[in-house]
Formats: structure tokens, sequence, C-alpha cells
């Protein structure tokens, strides 16, 4: 693979301003990439004016600019995330026999991308293009456990954002902070009756290679079948699918 030092610093640069929700002074870029302070100026310089970087004068400070949202909207137009998670999931299904979907986060609620059905398995609310609040579903706490908790707290902000469909689920910022640590020592997350009674799923997220949840990969299956050994079993293909996913996502440079 060819050594292009001036183009991997410049993803460098981009990837860093990606991270942070405000933009941030040349000197803290040069500083976390370990650069030197010319070569980030001239990099910022050239990025600003072809308008992937926006440079804030009076806060003397630099942001992404409207080219690289462009960019990123011509990746969701050319290979949307329910296209590149299609195969996986019918693999899963395939391999669990039970259904399978794919979902993103959206706020407090969950898009539902695809759903995939397996034989014999009950019918699920969980269609393409169904809303569910976040924190009732397997697939919702999966990714918000990967949040930072800061946007955590402002996405609920109060109770009146713990949205209830059943009586149960998180009523509470506190309840929901104790049930997102819960599901990363776990390493996934489960619901038991919150959207669908008798129905339970478990859920993982697909992670981006700055460990931002992206979508999670959830299988559902009867509350009856839900004994330890199963439900493993279960996690296991689902994080293999989520990796198979994510891979597919941010491919490894050849």
């Amino acid at each position: 693979m060819p050594n292009v030092p001036a183009a991997a610093s410049a993803l460098d640069v981009l990837e860093y301003l990606s991270r942070h929700a405000e933009p941030v002074p040349a000197a803290s870029v040069a500083r976390d990439l370990v650069l030197p302070r010319s070569s980030v100026y001239h990099l910022l310089t050239v990025l600003c004016s072809r308008g992937y970087v926006t440079h804030y004068v009076e806060d003397r400070r630099f942001g992404l600019g409207a080219a690289a949202y462009e960019l990123g909207s011509a990746y969701q137009r050319q290979a949307p995330l329910s296209r590149v998670a299609r195969a996986p999931m019918r693999r899963l299904v395939d391999q669990s026999g039970r259904n399978a979907h794919f979902a993103t986060l959206d706020g407090r609620d969950v898009i539902y991308l695809l759903e995939e059905r397996a034989p014999g398995q009950p019918t699920l609310v969980t269609d393409v293009g169904v809303r569910l609040p976040a924190h009732l579903t397997a697939s919702g706490v999966a990714m918000l456990s990967a949040l930072p908790g800061a946007q955590v707290r402002a996405l609920y902000p109060d109770r009146g954002s713990f949205t209830q469909r059943h009586g149960t689920g998180p009523s509470s910022l506190t309840e929901l902070r104790t049930l997102l640590t819960r599901t990363r020592a776990d390493g996934f997350a489960r619901e038991d009756g919150t959207v669908t009674p008798d129905l339970s799923s478990v859920a993982v997220p697909v992670l981006d290679r700055a460990d931002r949840p992206l979508a999670a990969v959830a299988v559902t299956f009867r509350s009856a079948d839900g004994n330890p050994d199963h439900v493993a079993e279960l996690v296991n293909r689902a994080k293999g699918a989520a990796s198979d996913i994510a891979r597919r996502l941010s491919p490894s440079p050849r």
C-alpha cells in the first residue's frame, strides 16, 4: 500500500473533528494527533478551502464543514445501512432460527431498518419503518449503552422523556443509567415483554471505528424459550452479525 502521509494526516484531522461535538482549536488538534502545528495549520487551510472544515474566526476554532456533511449524505445514498446489513441479517436468521431485526437510533427513538423473519416464529411489531422508544427496546438500550453519559442525559432530561408501553421499563434517568451499566457489563442488552408481552429480545450495537453506535442487531424469541444457554447462543450469533456489518461499513485498508 503506498505511503501518503499528507492524505493520512488530512483524514486523521477530519476524524478528530468528527469526534468532538464542538469546534476545537488548531493547537488541540496538533497536540492530540501529535502533529507539527505548522502541518496542522496547512491541512486545515486546505480543508477549509475545499469546504470540509469551517474556521470560526472569532472563536479561533475549527469544525466540520458542509462538504463533509455532503460526503456523508452521498455515502448514505449509495450504501444505506440496510443494504450493507441485509446479508449478515439473513445469515443470522438462518443460523438462529429466530426473527432478527436491524435498527438505528434517532433521538430517543429506534427506527427499524430491516426485519428478517424465521419460519414458524411469531409476528413482531418491529416492521421496517416502525419507531419505538429506545429505552424500552433491546436495540435501543444496546445503542444507548455505547453513548457518552452526557449525551444520554441530554436525550433524557426529565421523567417526561420516559414513554411507557406496558408499564415496564426505566422511568427515570437513574433507572436508565443502572440499565446501561448492566448492559455494558453483560456485553448485550435484553428486554423481556417490554415491547410485546411473552416475547424477549437480545441486542448488541454495531460500532464504528471510533466506538460510536451506528445501529443494533437484535434477535427475538418467546420468553418461555429463554434458558441461559439458548440466550448465550443467540447473543454470540448477534455479535457475529454485528461484527460482520461493522467490517462491511468500515473495511480495513488493504
